[in-house]
């Protein structure tokens, strides 16, 4: 998949001859009635346009209007460069966007910017819109070294995905090979990061689930296990316990009010083909657990769920309420 160049949604800058044209009064107005939002000084979106986007791609417009309006040529890193390649996270995204610079120059914020004094030594960087940004391998490791395991495996998953749009971003070669030129802290927790990774984790919560299970004790489940329904349809799952023929599926909500995911049908439409879809895997399975977001925070929630339903840990049941 491409680096996203381009704007999700339009947004209008008070600079602009097409600008808002509005007073200073009148803006402030329609930013208290909740008409517009401000994304940096001066830039301002719908807000019913602005909801509508996903974080990622929240912090991408950010990082648009960044470039668009710096007066330099920027290297974009961290999570910024993770919008551009579309390398998505758990949990909020910075409020700043990120760029590097030397070592020399020290590390100075303002406004919308995060400035990063952290070199250029081995780092590696391509060409975006009149500007750098790191590249998928590079960025995957720079997002890493400054996150929990949890969070690095993400995104060693997010830049591998094989099933992505135009195939995946980095191989586990490319990010071993960048691993090895960098020079700075935390690529301990980003080789532990990249040897748990995997290509087939279809999405951020599976990797999450994949680190929760080792963490609970729970045997390493196949992902994207191919089953032919009695139907005749081909489905994939999301995790497979070969040796207890059991499956698990997270249930994101996204399934039954996306609508790239809907594709036109409406969300009744949806839980009723993934009850069918449930009700045939059970067919030719022992067994089959679903879960939620719930059960990623209170990892009691999941523990209970997958051992009571025969797939066992060889770790004691965690304490409720047990957050990580």
């Amino acid at each position: 998949m491409p680096a996203s160049t381009e704007h999700p949604i339009e947004v209008r800058r008070r600079a602009d001859p097409n600008g808002l044209g509005v007073s200073d009064r009148r803006l402030k107005h329609l930013m208290a009635r909740g008409d517009i939002k401000r994304v940096v000084a001066g830039s301002y979106v719908q807000t019913s346009e602005w909801d509508d986007l996903t974080p990622l791609r929240r912090h991408l417009v950010k990082v648009l209007e960044v470039a668009d309006r710096s007066r330099s040529r920027q290297v974009f890193m961290g999570a910024a460069a993770a919008a551009i390649w579309d390398i998505d996270r758990i949990g909020a995204w910075p409020s700043r966007v990120e760029v590097r610079i030397s070592r020399a120059s020290g590390g100075r914020s303002s406004g919308a910017v995060r400035r990063r004094a952290l070199g250029f030594d081995g780092v590696d960087v391509v060409e975006w819109r009149g500007h750098l940004v790191t590249s998928p391998a590079q960025t995957a490791i720079d997002v890493a070294a400054e996150s929990t395991f949890r969070g690095g495996v993400v995104a060693m998953d997010q830049a591998r995905w094989e099933r992505r749009t135009g195939g995946a971003l980095a191989s586990a070669v490319d990010l071993q090979r960048m691993l090895e030129r960098q020079r700075r802290r935390g690529l301990g927790r980003v080789r532990e990061s990249l040897e748990f990774g995997t290509s087939r984790a279809d999405s951020v919560r599976e990797s999450e689930a994949r680190v929760l299970l080792d963490l609970l004790g729970f045997p390493a489940p196949t992902l994207q296990k191919s089953f032919l329904l009695p139907s005749g349809r081909r489905v994939r799952t999301d995790f497979y316990f070969e040796e207890f023929d059991h499956v698990g599926e997270f249930d994101g909500t996204g399934k039954y009010f996306d609508p790239e995911i809907l594709e036109g049908r409406t969300p009744q439409q949806a839980l009723l083909e993934e009850k069918d879809r449930e009700d045939e895997l059970r067919r030719i399975v022992s067994g089959v657990s679903r879960w939620r977001t719930d059960a990623h925070r209170d990892p009691a929630l999941l523990y209970d769920i997958l051992t009571r339903a025969g797939v066992p840990s060889r770790l004691p049941r965690p304490r409720r309420g047990l957050r990580w």
